[in-house]
Protein backbone atom coordinates (compact mmCIF):
# COMPACT_ATOMS: atom_id res chain seq x y z
CA UNK A 1 0.00 0.00 0.00
CA UNK A 2 1.29 3.13 -0.89
CA UNK A 3 2.34 5.61 1.76
CA UNK A 4 0.54 8.91 2.68
CA UNK A 5 2.06 12.47 2.43
CA UNK A 6 2.24 12.37 6.32
CA UNK A 7 4.02 8.84 6.46
CA UNK A 8 6.12 9.96 3.57
CA UNK A 9 7.23 12.86 5.35
CA UNK A 10 10.78 12.94 5.96
CA UNK A 11 11.45 16.75 7.38
CA UNK A 12 8.90 18.02 10.25
CA UNK A 13 8.27 21.61 8.51
CA UNK A 14 6.31 23.10 11.32
CA UNK A 15 8.95 22.40 13.80
CA UNK A 16 11.37 23.42 10.92
CA UNK A 17 9.95 26.94 11.27
CA UNK A 18 9.80 27.25 15.07
CA UNK A 19 13.36 26.18 14.45
CA UNK A 20 13.89 29.02 11.92
CA UNK A 21 12.72 31.39 14.34
CA UNK A 22 14.98 30.91 17.31
CA UNK A 23 16.81 33.54 18.58
CA UNK A 24 19.41 34.44 20.73
CA UNK A 25 20.73 37.61 21.50
CA UNK A 26 24.46 36.22 22.59
CA UNK A 27 24.45 34.55 19.36
CA UNK A 28 26.25 37.64 17.47
CA UNK A 29 28.13 36.02 14.32
CA UNK A 30 25.70 36.33 11.41
CA UNK A 31 27.07 40.21 12.34
CA UNK A 32 30.35 39.29 10.33
CA UNK A 33 28.60 36.01 8.54
CA UNK A 34 25.21 36.92 6.98
CA UNK A 35 23.51 33.63 6.38
CA UNK A 36 23.31 32.75 2.39
CA UNK A 37 22.07 29.83 0.70
CA UNK A 38 24.31 26.94 -0.79
CA UNK A 39 22.84 25.40 -3.76
CA UNK A 40 24.29 22.13 -2.56
CA UNK A 41 26.68 21.52 -0.38
CA UNK A 42 29.67 21.45 -2.20
CA UNK A 43 30.29 24.84 -3.71
CA UNK A 44 32.87 27.34 -5.44
CA UNK A 45 33.57 30.02 -2.53
CA UNK A 46 33.43 33.26 -4.54
CA UNK A 47 36.08 35.81 -3.18
CA UNK A 48 36.23 39.37 -3.36
CA UNK A 49 39.03 41.98 -5.25
CA UNK A 50 39.44 45.38 -5.96
CA UNK A 51 37.20 44.80 -8.77
CA UNK A 52 33.99 44.79 -7.16
CA UNK A 53 34.69 48.25 -6.17
CA UNK A 54 36.32 50.19 -8.95
CA UNK A 55 34.35 52.63 -10.76
CA UNK A 56 33.98 51.88 -14.70
CA UNK A 57 33.58 53.81 -17.44
CA UNK A 58 29.85 53.37 -18.69
CA UNK A 59 29.30 55.87 -21.33
CA UNK A 60 29.23 54.05 -24.92
CA UNK A 61 29.42 55.58 -28.39
CA UNK A 62 27.23 54.25 -31.04
CA UNK A 63 28.73 50.66 -31.92
CA UNK A 64 31.49 50.84 -29.37
CA UNK A 65 32.17 47.57 -27.25
CA UNK A 66 30.18 47.84 -23.66
CA UNK A 67 32.57 47.18 -21.03
CA UNK A 68 32.06 43.82 -19.42
CA UNK A 69 32.48 43.54 -16.05
CA UNK A 70 32.25 40.40 -13.24
CA UNK A 71 32.19 40.90 -9.21
CA UNK A 72 34.24 38.42 -7.55
CA UNK A 73 36.35 35.01 -8.70
CA UNK A 74 35.40 31.51 -7.87
CA UNK A 75 38.45 30.08 -5.41
CA UNK A 76 38.95 26.82 -3.41
CA UNK A 77 35.99 24.53 -3.14
CA UNK A 78 33.96 23.86 -0.09
CA UNK A 79 31.82 20.86 1.34
CA UNK A 80 29.05 21.93 4.20
CA UNK A 81 29.65 20.60 7.12
CA UNK A 82 26.35 18.80 9.17
CA UNK A 83 26.29 19.41 12.72
CA UNK A 84 23.35 17.08 14.16
CA UNK A 85 21.82 16.50 17.18
CA UNK A 86 18.56 14.91 18.55
CA UNK A 87 16.14 16.27 21.19
CA UNK A 88 14.43 14.38 24.21
CA UNK A 89 11.07 14.65 25.34
CA UNK A 90 10.76 11.72 28.13
CA UNK A 91 7.50 10.85 28.77
CA UNK A 92 7.60 11.52 32.19
CA UNK A 93 7.82 15.34 31.37
CA UNK A 94 4.84 15.23 29.34
CA UNK A 95 2.78 13.39 32.17
CA UNK A 96 4.31 15.83 34.49
CA UNK A 97 2.59 18.62 32.33
CA UNK A 98 -0.87 17.60 31.81
CA UNK A 99 -3.17 20.36 32.53
CA UNK A 100 -0.78 23.06 32.54
CA UNK A 101 -1.16 25.31 30.32
CA UNK A 102 1.40 26.77 27.62
CA UNK A 103 3.92 23.93 28.11
CA UNK A 104 5.00 23.02 24.22
CA UNK A 105 7.67 19.98 24.55
CA UNK A 106 7.88 19.85 20.82
CA UNK A 107 9.34 23.58 20.89
CA UNK A 108 10.99 23.63 24.10
CA UNK A 109 12.87 20.36 22.23
CA UNK A 110 13.66 22.13 19.19
CA UNK A 111 14.39 25.17 20.95
CA UNK A 112 17.14 23.94 23.08
CA UNK A 113 19.06 22.18 20.66
CA UNK A 114 18.84 25.16 18.44
CA UNK A 115 20.79 26.70 21.50
CA UNK A 116 23.39 23.93 21.17
CA UNK A 117 23.81 24.05 17.23
CA UNK A 118 24.34 27.98 16.89
CA UNK A 119 26.59 27.71 20.18
CA UNK A 120 28.79 25.69 18.30
CA UNK A 121 28.33 27.78 14.77
CA UNK A 122 29.12 30.89 16.86
CA UNK A 123 32.31 29.83 18.09
CA UNK A 124 33.22 28.37 14.66
CA UNK A 125 32.51 32.22 13.36
CA UNK A 126 34.93 33.87 16.39
CA UNK A 127 37.68 31.61 15.57
CA UNK A 128 37.65 32.53 12.25
CA UNK A 129 37.44 36.44 12.43
CA UNK A 130 39.70 36.39 15.52
CA UNK A 131 42.41 34.54 13.12
CA UNK A 132 45.46 36.79 13.24
CA UNK A 133 47.01 34.48 10.43
CA UNK A 134 44.25 35.40 8.40
CA UNK A 135 45.13 38.92 7.94
CA UNK A 136 47.38 41.11 6.09
CA UNK A 137 49.68 42.90 8.14
CA UNK A 138 48.49 46.29 7.72
CA UNK A 139 44.89 44.81 8.69
CA UNK A 140 45.61 44.04 12.31
CA UNK A 141 47.11 45.17 15.90
CA UNK A 142 47.59 44.11 19.15
CA UNK A 143 47.76 47.03 21.09
CA UNK A 144 49.77 47.30 24.15
CA UNK A 145 50.57 50.49 26.86
CA UNK A 146 48.83 53.78 26.73
CA UNK A 147 47.11 52.15 23.50
CA UNK A 148 45.21 49.82 25.40
CA UNK A 149 41.69 50.83 26.07
CA UNK A 150 41.87 50.54 29.62
CA UNK A 151 44.45 53.63 30.17
CA UNK A 152 44.03 57.00 30.71
CA UNK A 153 45.95 58.24 27.32
CA UNK A 154 43.89 55.68 24.92
CA UNK A 155 41.88 57.56 22.23
CA UNK A 156 39.66 54.60 20.80
CA UNK A 157 38.05 56.98 18.50
CA UNK A 158 41.24 58.21 16.60
CA UNK A 159 42.37 54.75 16.62
CA UNK A 160 39.13 53.40 15.28
CA UNK A 161 39.16 56.06 12.26
CA UNK A 162 42.78 55.04 11.64
CA UNK A 163 42.06 51.22 11.35
CA UNK A 164 39.04 52.18 9.29
CA UNK A 165 41.19 54.21 6.44
CA UNK A 166 43.13 51.12 6.19
CA UNK A 167 40.26 48.73 5.15
CA UNK A 168 38.95 51.79 2.92
CA UNK A 169 42.12 52.28 1.43
CA UNK A 170 42.27 48.32 0.19
CA UNK A 171 38.49 47.69 -0.83
CA UNK A 172 37.37 51.52 -1.49
CA UNK A 173 34.24 51.33 1.26
CA UNK A 174 33.97 51.96 5.42
CA UNK A 175 33.74 49.18 7.65
CA UNK A 176 29.89 49.52 8.65
CA UNK A 177 29.57 46.95 11.63
CA UNK A 178 32.08 46.24 14.51
CA UNK A 179 31.94 43.16 17.10
CA UNK A 180 33.20 43.80 20.49
CA UNK A 181 34.40 41.06 22.94
CA UNK A 182 32.86 41.05 26.56
CA UNK A 183 36.34 42.16 27.85
CA UNK A 184 36.95 44.60 25.18
CA UNK A 185 33.57 46.22 26.08
CA UNK A 186 34.65 46.74 29.65
CA UNK A 187 37.48 48.76 28.08
CA UNK A 188 34.79 51.09 26.55
CA UNK A 189 32.44 51.58 28.98
CA UNK A 190 35.49 52.90 31.63
CA UNK A 191 37.43 54.69 28.76
CA UNK A 192 38.12 58.41 29.62
CA UNK A 193 37.89 60.03 26.11
CA UNK A 194 34.87 58.13 25.39
CA UNK A 195 33.22 58.68 28.81
CA UNK A 196 33.88 62.32 28.13
CA UNK A 197 31.62 62.56 24.89
CA UNK A 198 28.74 61.56 26.92
CA UNK A 199 29.10 63.07 30.08
CA UNK A 200 26.35 65.52 29.56
CA UNK A 201 23.75 62.52 28.54
CA UNK A 202 21.25 61.18 31.18
CA UNK A 203 22.91 57.29 30.84
CA UNK A 204 24.49 56.34 33.87
CA UNK A 205 26.43 53.77 31.35
CA UNK A 206 27.86 53.73 27.65
CA UNK A 207 25.11 51.73 25.72
CA UNK A 208 25.42 49.91 22.20
CA UNK A 209 23.66 52.75 20.27
CA UNK A 210 26.29 55.07 22.09
CA UNK A 211 29.70 53.39 21.13
CA UNK A 212 27.82 52.85 17.41
CA UNK A 213 27.52 56.73 17.16
CA UNK A 214 30.78 57.03 18.57
CA UNK A 215 32.87 55.00 16.54
CA UNK A 216 30.15 55.45 13.20
CA UNK A 217 29.50 51.89 12.25
CA UNK A 218 25.91 51.20 11.20
CA UNK A 219 25.70 48.38 13.43
CA UNK A 220 27.78 47.08 16.64
CA UNK A 221 27.24 43.58 18.97
CA UNK A 222 28.57 42.64 22.04
CA UNK A 223 29.70 38.99 21.94
CA UNK A 224 29.17 38.29 25.15
CA UNK A 225 28.31 34.15 24.59
CA UNK A 226 30.61 32.19 26.64
CA UNK A 227 31.46 28.30 26.29
CA UNK A 228 32.37 25.61 28.83
CA UNK A 229 34.17 21.95 28.02
CA UNK A 230 32.30 18.95 28.58
CA UNK A 231 35.61 16.90 29.61
CA UNK A 232 36.41 19.33 32.22
CA UNK A 233 32.81 19.89 34.08
CA UNK A 234 34.69 21.82 36.75
CA UNK A 235 35.93 24.58 34.79
CA UNK A 236 35.66 27.98 34.81
CA UNK A 237 33.24 29.17 31.49
CA UNK A 238 35.60 31.08 28.42
CA UNK A 239 34.37 33.67 26.71
CA UNK A 240 34.12 33.02 22.79
CA UNK A 241 35.35 36.54 21.56
CA UNK A 242 37.47 37.74 24.04
CA UNK A 243 39.46 41.06 24.55
CA UNK A 244 39.29 41.75 20.55
CA UNK A 245 37.88 43.48 18.01
CA UNK A 246 36.95 43.21 14.25
CA UNK A 247 35.77 45.81 12.49
CA UNK A 248 34.28 44.53 9.27
CA UNK A 249 32.34 45.87 5.91
CA UNK A 250 29.31 43.63 5.64
CA UNK A 251 26.15 44.55 3.18
CA UNK A 252 23.46 45.37 5.00
CA UNK A 253 20.69 44.17 2.77
CA UNK A 254 20.21 42.00 -0.36
CA UNK A 255 22.83 39.46 0.38
CA UNK A 256 24.06 36.82 -1.08
CA UNK A 257 27.07 35.09 -2.25
CA UNK A 258 28.00 37.49 -5.72
CA UNK A 259 27.68 40.58 -3.40
CA UNK A 260 31.34 41.82 -1.58
CA UNK A 261 31.61 41.42 1.96
CA UNK A 262 33.76 40.49 5.08
CA UNK A 263 32.33 37.04 5.56
CA UNK A 264 29.38 34.85 4.47
CA UNK A 265 28.37 31.76 6.23
CA UNK A 266 26.99 29.19 3.58
CA UNK A 267 23.83 27.17 4.50
CA UNK A 268 21.86 24.57 2.52
CA UNK A 269 18.41 25.88 1.99
CA UNK A 270 16.04 24.89 4.39
CA UNK A 271 18.19 24.54 7.10
CA UNK A 272 18.43 23.99 9.88
CA UNK A 273 15.75 21.23 9.25
CA UNK A 274 13.95 19.00 12.02
CA UNK A 275 13.37 15.88 11.11
CA UNK A 276 10.21 13.53 11.19
CA UNK A 277 10.12 12.55 15.84
CA UNK A 278 9.80 9.11 16.64
CA UNK A 279 9.10 7.17 19.94
CA UNK A 280 11.89 5.01 21.41
CA UNK A 281 11.13 2.60 23.87
CA UNK A 282 14.03 2.32 25.13
CA UNK A 283 13.76 5.39 26.39
CA UNK A 284 10.17 5.89 26.93
CA UNK A 285 11.14 9.38 24.75
CA UNK A 286 9.78 11.15 21.81
CA UNK A 287 12.87 12.11 19.98
CA UNK A 288 13.24 15.02 17.59
CA UNK A 289 16.06 14.23 14.90
CA UNK A 290 18.26 18.07 13.48
CA UNK A 291 20.50 19.06 11.16
CA UNK A 292 21.95 21.93 9.70
CA UNK A 293 24.44 21.83 7.24
CA UNK A 294 26.40 25.10 7.05
CA UNK A 295 29.98 26.62 6.46
CA UNK A 296 31.13 30.18 8.11
CA UNK A 297 33.88 31.58 5.25
CA UNK A 298 35.89 34.67 5.10
CA UNK A 299 35.20 35.79 1.23
CA UNK A 300 37.01 39.15 1.50
CA UNK A 301 39.36 39.22 4.37
CA UNK A 302 40.50 42.97 3.37
CA UNK A 303 37.35 44.08 3.99
CA UNK A 304 38.34 43.38 7.85
CA UNK A 305 40.47 44.49 10.87
CA UNK A 306 41.55 42.68 13.71
CA UNK A 307 42.38 44.73 17.23
CA UNK A 308 43.51 42.22 19.64
CA UNK A 309 44.64 42.76 23.25
CA UNK A 310 42.15 45.62 23.48
CA UNK A 311 41.72 45.80 28.14
CA UNK A 312 44.88 43.76 28.03
CA UNK A 313 45.88 42.49 31.82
Amino acid sequence: MPMNNSQNRVVDPVLTQVAHGYTNPERIGSLLFPRVESPKRGAQVIRFGKEAFYTYLMRRAPGARKQRVMYGFAAEPIALVQDALEGQVPLEWIEESEGVPNINHETRAVNNVMASLTLGLEREQAALATDATKYAAENKTTLSGTDQWSHPDADPGVQIRDYKNVVRRKTGVYPNVMEIGATAWEAIQSNQKIREQFKYTSAESITVEMAARYFQVAKLEIGTGVTADPANPDADFEDIWGDQIVLAYVPQQGQNIEVPSFGYTYELPGHPQVMKSYWEDATDSWIYPMRYDRQAILTGVDAGFLIQNVRGG
